[in-house]
């Protein structure tokens, strides 16, 4: 009081200055709340964008890649049935043989034509695959017309062959559940080689006739074999690769989404420093004039900069003074 008194007895006018930047208080806050809002859309912005891509990876391992190579290793192991049935119907001639080796192709055929559907980008190697079955397929067909030529081996000793690799291949299967895919298809494939010189020669020594065609024959189901194979090995290539490919965009979400996650703190931090000082700040400078008026000092001036509700308020307050003053 006697502070205020002193001021009031010299003339003395105490100034409080109201800054209200902008035109609106209400604007003012709806724009902090926008903000606050729109600070949070690179984070979510990024998190929906890496887990699409994630998605779309693991939509590819699961629904192409891996698909393609266990129909690539199936139509190997159907390829391998269709030997077996080839050499058994030269051996034993037994038609049943005959109509084996032609479901076993036609399902090769069709496991083709899936892996083409999922894999378009292998249409090359697809399409060679099921040109080679095609070549085989006739060549087969010309050993079946030469059989009719006379000329046929012993019995016995064809029959003895054909037992021992069944009995061979019988044994491999019964240890199966100990061995993965791969080495099994591997441990066949070998299986089926290691027969081939035994089987071509007692064919040969069965009919002179077909000495020519079994050769065909091993040299075009070699080269199925051979396109399917690759086919496995260059989409599980295809899975590494995209497994690895998850792994680093994981590892690149982690960073990138640290990084914005921080500099949006940084900037939500600086936002809610400098906003609600925009809007405090001029209320709390009306409070300090209306608490310095209520004391009795009415020798208090207000310098009014800006726009909007908090202006308005202080215009108001500064009459409410001038009216104080002039009553005194």
């Amino acid at each position: 009081m006697r502070d205020g008194g002193l001021r009031m007895k010299l003339g003395i006018r105490k100034t409080f200055k109201i800054l209200a930047p902008g035109n609106s208080l209400r604007r003012r806050v709806a724009y902090s709340l926008a903000i606050a809002r729109l600070i949070l859309v690179p984070v979510i912005f990024l998190a929906v964008y890496y887990l699409f891509e994630m998605g779309w990876i693991v939509d590819r391992i699961v629904n192409v890649d891996a698909p393609a190579a266990t129909l690539a290793q199936r139509a190997s192991i159907e390829m391998q049935e269709a030997r077996r049935t080839e050499r058994n119907y030269l051996l034993l001639h037994d038609s049943s043989y005959l109509a084996a080796n032609r479901e076993s192709l036609g399902k090769v055929r069709q496991i083709v034509y899936q892996i083409q559907d999922l894999e378009p980008g292998d249409m090359g190697e697809t399409q060679k695959a099921l040109e080679s079955l095609g070549i085989y397929e006739q060549r087969f067909a010309t050993a079946v017309s030469a059989m009719q030529q006379p000329g046929q081996g012993d019995g016995e000793r064809i029959q003895a062959v054909v037992r021992a690799y069944e009995n061979d291949l019988d044994n491999l299967l019964r240890r199966a559940k100990a061995k993965t895919r791969a080495l099994l298809i591997e441990e066949l494939r070998n299986r089926v080689d290691s027969f081939d010189s035994q089987i071509s020669e007692t064919v040969r020594e069965g009919n002179p006739a077909l000495t020519k065609v079994t050769t065909d024959l091993q040299n075009s189901s070699g080269e199925v074999l051979q396109v399917l194979s690759a086919l496995e090995t260059e989409n599980w290539k295809r899975v590494e690769m995209d497994h690895k490919e998850a792994r680093h965009l994981l590892h690149q979400a982690e960073w990138a989404l640290s990084i914005v996650s921080a500099l949006t703190l940084l900037f939500s931090i600086l936002v809610s420093m400098i906003l609600p000082r925009q809007v405090v700040k001029p209320l709390i400078s009306l409070r300090e004039a209306v608490d310095h008026v209520a004391q009795g000092n009415s020798a208090v001036e207000l310098e009014i900069e800006g726009r909007g509700e908090v202006a308005e308020l202080a215009k108001s307050l500064r009459g409410l003074i001038a009216r104080l003053q002039h009553s005194t």
